[in-house]
């Protein structure tokens, strides 16, 4: 595993067209291909509208995606979140998660949600999620659960955005 010390790893949207193929890549491979699922189910209406965030090493590789989207003016969802495997417990989930919560913080939006797959949701519950009630099971096979996390919107010094500081 990668030292998070050691490493320089930039997390923004995604700047060119091969980074975004790389994105859509990454999130297809780890979220849709194990479930035999095709080419262009990693995609929805929303991706247009989203902000879009991913880890990105010093040669340029994708390691790790995050997306949110508003459903309406103070609720936004966050999906998509993947972690390459050799890149698994290094703070990368947590510094995309971080950037997608300053980003909602700017609109301002005062609660997130998302649907966490079973075994994501200690790693959200770690970030101030709390599991709201089961929700649906992907695939047959995906239990999920709806998460949400109230965010300070009184307050710009939160601890959301005092992590880049």
């Amino acid at each position: 595993m990668p030292d998070p010390a050691t490493q320089s790893w930039q997390i923004r949207s995604p700047a060119s067209d091969q980074e975004w193929a790389d994105y859509y890549q990454l999130r297809w491979e780890i979220l849709r291909e194990p479930w035999q699922q095709p080419w262009g189910s990693e995609r929805d209406e929303f991706d247009a509208s989203a902000v879009h965030r991913c880890a990105v090493d010093e040669n340029s590789q994708i390691l790790a995606i995050g997306r949110l989207h508003f459903i309406d003016d103070m609720t936004g969802q966050i999906r998509y979140m993947a972690v390459t495997d050799s890149h698994q417990r290094c703070g990368l989930g947590t510094r995309i998660l971080k950037s997608l919560e300053e980003a909602a913080h700017q609109q301002p939006c005062s609660t997130l949600q998302l649907n966490a797959r079973e075994n994501a949701v200690p790693f959200y519950e770690q970030n101030g999620y709390r599991i709201i009630k089961q929700s649906h099971l992907l695939y047959n096979r995906i239990q999920h659960y709806l998460m949400q996390k109230h965010l300070d919107t009184g307050n710009s010094s939160t601890t959301t955005r005092q992590y880049h500081g």
